[in-house]
Formats: C-alpha cells, structure tokens, sequence
C-alpha cells in the first residue's frame, strides 16, 4: 500500500491532556489479563517462562539474564522506573505468567504514548491472548483521550515490523543509526495508530477475537492482518503480513 499521508493543522480546541497510566490498573479481557509488574509477585514466574528461549532477547537492549535473581533486580529497577508503565501478561489458557509489555514516552501533553519492552514467552506467542493483551493497551490509551499510539522496533526485526502491522498500524519509516544496542548500530523503524482509526481498529479486533472467528481446532477463519488492512494508511514495503 502506497502511502497516503494528508497533512493536517486541524485545530484542537479545548485539549485536555489525558491522564497517565497508574501502577494500580489491571486490563482485563477475554483471553489475557495485563497486571502491573511486580518483581516479588512476576519475576519468577517470567524468568521460568524465557528458561532455555534465549532468542527472546535478541532485539531487546537487555538479556539474556542468568539467574532468576539477576531478572529479578532488572524487574525491581523497571517496577520503580517513573518514565514506564509495565505489564505481566497473564495466559487466561494456560493460566501462567508468560509475559511482559510496556507503556513508555509517555507524553499527555501531546496525547502520545508508545507500547514497548514486549517480551512474549514461546508459550503465548500467537495466541489469542497475545493479540488481546496488545489490544487492550491500545485500548486504555485511546480511552484515556491519547491521540496517538506508537510502536518503535528495531529495523532488523522483521517479526516485530510484521507484528505492528498486523495489529492495524501503519508504517512510517525508519530512523537510520537511530541508536546502538549490544555493540551495534540499530536503526529504528517507526509505526503508529491515531485516534480517529481507532473505532474501525476496535471492531477489527472485536471481529478476528470472536470465537466464531475460530473453528474447533483453534485455527483463524479470517486474518487480522486483513481485518486492518482498510485503517492502515501506509503499509511496510519490506515485510508481508501472514496473520
């Protein structure tokens, strides 16, 4: 898809800054519950979801970790950092912690908010729940009254690029030498939601959620991908969607 930016100065009367997220809220949903992050009641039960999955940390500024008490003081220093909001993400399924997202440049003055830090165990990778986890923030920030919902991943991390889009937002390019992790040079590449996509990126979840989206075997009917691809003004030309 070719993108299809209008420049806007449309005025904003009356803009009230949203409130930011608090450590005490829990989203909950169908198929996944989001809590605050807690080293003493998460970190354990998330460092035993990443044993022996190593690669999870491949795109992330931090990990592997080699102990559980080394993740857990990396949990503490994320649970009092006052610039992100994390969450441990509940499988309702499997009824275990199997991972983590977080709300950062948290910027209520210009309705911004970005989700990041999204560390999925193997075991809640393509689920149901972790489309409704990432769903549900995106939920609360719109609700809230934020203008706009950002993703930021690194350029090289296809899986990551095709997760944005398959979520309904669109592609806005990368930031070349945007910053260096683990010793080398990371380019950036940049996706985002605005408020005025999110009724036809809500119903488009509501639908592909829906367990008549789904046949007896737990296998998709309709992709979300394809759900979200008329509320994408601008698709990533170096990645297809399969989901």
């Amino acid at each position: 898809m070719t993108a299809m930016y209008t420049l806007n100065a449309t005025p904003v009367p009356n803009w009230t800054p949203p409130a930011v997220p608090d450590a005490t809220t829990v989203l909950t949903g169908v198929h996944a519950r989001l809590e605050p992050l807690r080293a003493d009641v998460h970190a354990a039960l998330l460092f035993r979801s990443y044993v022996d999955h190593d690669t999870v940390w491949d795109f992330l500024p931090y990990g592997p970790f080699s102990s559980s008490a080394q993740y857990h003081r990396w949990v503490r220093d994320m649970e009092h950092d006052p610039a992100l909001q994390f969450y441990a993400i509940f499988n309702v399924a499997s009824g275990q912690c199997e991972g983590v997202a977080s709300f950062l440049r948290i910027a209520p003055q210009s309705g911004s908010i970005e989700v990041g830090h999204i560390n999925f165990s193997p075991a809640l990778q393509k689920t149901r729940a972790a489309t409704e986890a990432l769903y549900l923030m995106m939920a609360w920030a719109f609700e809230a009254g934020y203008r706009r919902f950002e993703w930021k991943c690194d350029a090289l991390n296809t899986r990551s690029r095709r997760a944005a889009q398959r979520l309904g937002l669109s592609y806005e390019g990368v930031f070349r030498q945007a910053t260096v992790v683990k010793g080398r040079n990371r380019d950036t590449a940049w996706f985002a939601a605005i408020d005025a996509e999110w009724p036809a990126l809500q119903e488009a979840f509501g639908a592909w959620l829906s367990d008549s989206n789904f046949d007896a075997d737990g296998n998709q009917k309709e992709r979300l991908s394809d759900l979200t691809r008329l509320v994408r003004v601008a698709d990533d030309p170096l990645i297809a969607t399969d989901g």
